[in-house]
């Protein structure tokens, strides 16, 4: 996606004028009127003041290109992001609603928009993190969506079993306390400071054992993207992240590396609960350089038959032929491709982002898109949380 501001266009014009203030990481912001897109510059993650600063300014330009008054203002559930505080004072001073649309939830409408998808979809939501309804941390949700005119109107169906994260936010840039976690929730928590002391050193690998033991700073995530982390802890990929998806990134260049070099490799498997499988890949870390790229496959595929089999399911329950997907974890090509082969073969037509990109960056479109409709409908928006199928960990 073009990191300049922009102008695109919808295949259908959105049902309300709307401006959405977009993700907290990777920022940008846009404004839907009719069929167009206008787009600001990528601001970057609104924890550096300089690009609150650029969003707030964008706001301005944006606002200075509408054919006709606002009728809504979008922005993401969290209540203390630097984008909710900016769209909650514009709808106050333009005297129009405030709409929060939930992270994964937004994720899905940019493809709602972007292919003026009809009917009841199921949505497939993978990411790193959003703030969820329920005030946990999502990231690998199964959504029942009601398209198109009627997206305000959604359930989550589903997810991914969490996983702790130890440490909260140093979890995400250290791989090997994901595998950590993983480890103590197969009830093999004695084992961690032995495994992974001699790449972290033994205080800090007993202290992560001590955080699980007594759950202290251990916040709780159904997290597709700290899954991929923990497979590529366990596998001995990764330690430490120099970048953000470094480990997801490896996990993957290996996984191609054994799929191309075994094209008939399947895995059976069925479920949302990653914990089985996170058991073998521990016993292939230290078993050489093919035996890594064969568990880096398995969690792929692994992941992928979960989520085609939770997705199948669900379509049938819910009565739709139609499957959309979103979220950060979608740059994967071998899960996309495995996923979209599993879920055609069902007879399912799958939908992705184009234009505005599966990640954070395109997350606006979905924002306003969603706000869009429940301003058509004169509603707040419609949200039921399920009970959930997989066992929580």
């Amino acid at each position: 996606m073009n990191e300049l501001a922009h102008t695109t266009r919808l295949p259908r014009a959105a049902p309300a004028r709307v401006l959405a203030c977009g993700a907290y990481l990777k920022n940008r912001t846009c404004l839907v009127d009719g069929d167009q897109v206008h787009w600001s510059p990528l601001h970057g993650d609104l924890g550096e003041a300089a690009n609150c600063a650029a969003l707030e300014r964008s706001i301005e330009s944006l606002l200075s290109r509408a054919l006709g008054p606002l009728q809504a203002v979008a922005h993401d559930l969290h209540p203390d992001f630097h984008s909710t505080r900016v769209a909650l004072a514009l709808a106050e001073q333009m005297q129009v609603p405030a709409i929060d649309v939930q992270h994964h939830h937004a994720h899905i409408g940019v493809a709602l928009a972007e292919h003026a998808v009809a009917g009841p979809v199921i949505g497939l939501a993978l990411d790193g993190v959003g703030l969820g309804d329920d005030g946990s941390a999502w990231g690998g949700e199964v959504l029942w969506v009601n398209g198109l005119a009627a997206a305000h109107q959604w359930q989550r169906l589903d997810h991914l079993v969490p996983l702790a994260l130890p440490g909260a936010d140093a979890a995400a840039r250290e791989p090997w306390r994901m595998a950590a976690a993983a480890l103590f929730a197969l009830g093999r928590g004695d084992e961690i400071e032995a495994r992974f002391a001699p790449a972290v050193g033994a205080p800090a690998a007993r202290g992560v054992h001590t955080l699980l033991q007594r759950d202290l700073q251990c916040p709780r995530s159904s997290s597709a993207g700290r899954w991929f982390d923990a497979a590529a802890g366990a596998l001995a990929l990764s330690v430490r992240q120099a970048f953000e998806a470094e480990a997801a990134m490896t996990l993957e260049v290996r996984a191609r590396e054994w799929l191309q070099a075994h094209p008939e490799f399947e895995l059976p498997w069925t479920s949302l609960d990653l914990r089985p499988l996170l058991a073998e890949l521990f016993t292939l870390a230290g078993s050489g350089s093919q035996a890594q790229a064969q568990g880096a496959a398995m969690f792929h595929l692994a992941l992928a038959a979960g989520l085609a089999h939770r997705a199948i399911e669900a379509a049938r329950t819910h009565g739709t032929h139609t499957v959309v997907v979103g979220g950060g974890c979608f740059a994967n090509r071998v899960l996309t491709e495995r996923l979209g082969a599993a879920l055609q073969r069902a007879g399912l037509g799958v939908f992705q982002p184009q234009d505005a990109g599966c990640g954070d960056a395109g997350l606006a479109l979905g924002q306003a898109w969603i706000a869009a409709c429940a301003v058509r409908h004169g509603q707040a928006l419609a949200v039921q949380c399920a009970p959930s199928v997989a066992r929580e960990a």
